[in-house]
């Protein structure tokens, strides 16, 4: 019996969640559950990795549940994760040796300080900045600080995994212990040319290669759900960390197809085609997708503060109490009253990547009011993603498509029509915005011939919203300007 649905795991950072999509791309259930953040130390951040195993499966019971179907109505499983996070296990008995490492932990800053003359040959192979924000010297101290781990990995009685890699080898019962393109490409250890793990990289971190899981495309066929979980065997057929899949979600599938993801910061991708495009601007180098035997790359970077800002207003500032309140507010003055607000709380990242800065307000007047500081905090957002595709536009040649854009933030009508006018590209918006989630969906549903291709999936789910550039040439470059010379006085 064929099935009707795909089921998307989406495993991120602070819940699990199940979705289960149609031919059509329509959300037919969803189910959630947050899990644990714990802090052992300040900079450190972990996750238990039973729990989130146990949370993903209770959820996916949950969502077959609410839209009435079994194992048999499940066509195939599309997973998408939270990236970076570093999980070590038992081969044997599947427990881990430690609480995953997440990608936000900063432990291992001082020993990637240490190593920072190998940062340009890293690069050059992984399209990484050396940072402890990648896998590779997670699973370093793992190996070094958990007392017998690197006896036990040496043996080959260990094994590394991203989530995802977790999953599958829960989901299978240890048939397969893979991780896909994507998520490999987050680890540092991974050569985005040679699509292998690099074994010099590996030689001089003396991580043992035997631990590591087999790097495979993100649409085929992985394996089956053992029975025991959902009552039958399921097909888990695609799997891409969080970014990528919402870039495959947003149909980014043309060279020069770029996504943002406005959330707590903001995330842009940029699909740069079959061959790798390297930044001088700061910016990553990733794997977007194998898919029918071509690998896509992307170029990436990171805004630390997007969203963000409006809750900083709202519970710092006290100068909203919605945050959806925001679009209304800003269109009560007509510009910001030569006010910039720069959120550099936590650092800026790229194209800059100054983790020391620190936030100001500048061009402060007698006539500014807190309006100008709403409109002033909605617009950093979008000049900090402008920063980002103007660094994309000086390695590309220019050569930009539309930007397509979900999470929180895309909701505000103003942030998107500001952003539109800044970049001078149409801002396109989706109706569905559960691009990520419909990402992995769509990868599992290629290898299985729920969809046939992507040009049977690049009809657009429902009415987009598109945001088209309004400004005057002059007063984009006025506005531009002031930006730079407010970020001058923090870099």
């Amino acid at each position: 019996m064929s099935g009707k649905y795909i089921m998307s795991f989406d495993a991120g950072t602070t819940s699990v969640r199940a979705i289960i999509f149609d031919k059509e791309s329509h959300v037919v259930s969803v189910a959630q559950k947050e899990f644990e953040q714990i802090y052992p130390k300040p900079g450190w951040v972990e996750h238990n990795p039973i729990e989130i195993w146990s949370a993903q499966v209770g959820v996916a019971s949950e969502a077959m549940a609410k839209a009435g179907v079994t194992y048999e109505d499940i066509e195939a499983i599309g997973i998408t994760n939270q990236r970076e996070t570093t999980i070590v296990w038992d081969k044997h008995t599947g427990q881990p040796v430690y609480n995953g490492i997440v990608w936000q932990c900063r432990r291992t800053a001082d020993y990637c300080n240490s190593i920072s003359d190998h940062k340009k040959s890293i690069k050059e192979k992984t399209g990484l900045v050396l940072d402890p924000y990648f896998s590779a010297t997670k699973l370093k101290w793992i190996l070094d600080n958990v007392e017998g781990a690197r006896e036990r990995a040496e043996k080959g009685d260990l094994l590394f995994g991203t989530v995802e890699t977790w999953l599958i080898w829960k989901l299978t019962k240890g048939a397969a212990h893979i991780t896909d393109y994507s998520n490999a490409s987050r680890t540092m250890l991974f050569n985005i040319k040679t699509l292998e793990w690099d074994e010099d990289i590996l030689k001089f971190l003396d991580i043992p290669k035997e631990m590591l899981p087999k790097p495979v495309p993100n649409s085929m066929i992985y394996g089956e759900t053992s029975p025991e979980f959902f009552g039958g065997r399921i097909r888990i057929a695609g799997a891409a960390g969080d970014q990528q899949a919402a870039l495959f979600g947003q149909k980014c599938f043309e060279i020069g197809d770029l996504k943002n993801t406005y959330g707590t910061g903001c995330f842009l991708l940029m699909n740069v085609g079959e061959t790798p495009v390297f930044s001088d601007e700061s910016l990553v180098t990733t794997v977007a997708w194998g898919l029918n035997g071509k690998v896509n790359y992307a170029l990436e970077g990171s805004v630390f503060i997007g969203g963000a800002v409006v809750k900083w207003l709202r519970d710092e500032m006290g100068m909203i109490v919605n945050v959806a309140d925001t679009n209304e507010l800003a269109m009560k003055v007509n510009d910001t009253n030569g006010c910039y607000v720069v959120p550099a709380f936590t650092g800026l990242g790229a194209p800059y990547w100054k983790p020391e800065a620190r936030g100001i307000i500048c061009g402060l007047t007698r006539g500014v009011n807190r309006y100008h500081i709403i409109r002033a905090s909605l617009d950093s957002i979008a000049y900090q993603v402008n920063d980002i595709i103007e660094a994309m536009q000086k390695c590309f040649d220019g050569h930009v498509n539309k930007l397509r854009v979900d999470g929180g933030a895309s909701k505000n009508d103003y942030l998107m029509q500001t952003q539109a006018d800044l970049s001078n590209v149409s801002v396109i918006r989706p109706a569905n915005v559960e691009t990520t989630a419909l990402g992995a969906a769509y990868l599992a549903g290629l290898a299985v011939g729920f969809w046939k291709d992507t040009n049977e999936i690049s009809v657009e789910n429902g009415d987009a919203s598109e945001f088209v550039p309004k400004i005057e040439p002059g007063k984009r470059s006025d506005m531009l300007k002031g930006w730079k010379d407010a970020v001058g006085m923090l870099i």
